[in-house]
């Protein structure tokens, strides 16, 4: 059985985030989430996600493509949650290309495209706009 891990705030879920998903779990077997924590979000983006972790956990959860869920309360921790869950593949955006090469000794990286026209910056944008 071929375990994905991935992860991700998924503030306010779209499209795009639902793509990166299903995309995800097609290289594999057993597709295994990591949602950062409020704290990780705030000191990553420099904003508190509108959803709290919880509700953002029950979210992915929710969908067929994800079969297991946990709470990343650390970028630095990635290392441990690949050899946590036993993964045999990372997947990240492509706009981390790069950055988790250092991983390769312990599985594969793909480096997904993020879906065009879409970001949850943009969504915030856009609620702003006609708020």
């Amino acid at each position: 059985m071929k375990t994905v891990i991935t992860f991700g705030t998924f503030d306010l879920f779209h499209v795009g985030h639902l793509n990166i998903l299903r995309r995800s779990a097609e290289l594999g077997d057993r597709l295994v989430v990591g949602v950062s924590t409020d704290e990780l979000n705030l000191a990553k983006k420099g904003r508190a996600p509108v959803y709290c972790t919880q509700e953002r956990m029950m979210i992915i959860a929710a969908l067929d493509c994800v079969d297991e869920v946990f709470i990343e309360e650390s970028l630095e921790r990635k290392r441990d949650y690949i050899l946590q869950f036993s993964a045999d593949i990372l997947v990240m955006g492509d706009d981390w290309r790069g950055h988790f090469d250092s991983f390769k000794q312990l599985c594969d990286v793909h480096y997904l495209p993020r879906t065009q026209g879409i970001s949850t910056t943009d969504v915030v944008a856009r609620i702003r706009k006609y708020a």
